[in-house]
């Protein structure tokens, strides 16, 4: 399978990925998104039966970048998406 080019502007939409690929998908998606220094991130994981969003949010709670994650306000996905803040790099 070949890589999949994302475009990195904060913005992570999950609904073609499969939960097995998101570990990785969102460790590199928040690496590249640091290296742009976009602290704010919104994730788009759908709302279904809460079983994509649930492995999203364990993912983030694990990840040493994030500082803070909520659901998005109605108007930017409500519960199905999640609001992310990361941990701001020093520049040298």
């Amino acid at each position: 399978m070949e890589p999949i080019e994302l475009p990195i502007d904060g913005v992570l939409d999950l609904h073609t990925f499969k939960p097995s690929e998101l570990s990785d998908l969102l460790d590199d998606y928040i690496t590249a998104c640091l290296a742009k220094q976009i602290y704010d991130l919104r994730i788009i994981h759908g709302k279904g039966r809460g079983v994509i969003k649930k492995k999203v949010h364990m993912i983030l709670r694990a990840h040493k970048a994030v500082v803070s994650y909520r659901d998005a306000p109605l108007e930017a996905g409500g519960w199905g998406a999640t609001l992310v803040k990361l941990r701001r790099q020093d520049i040298p």
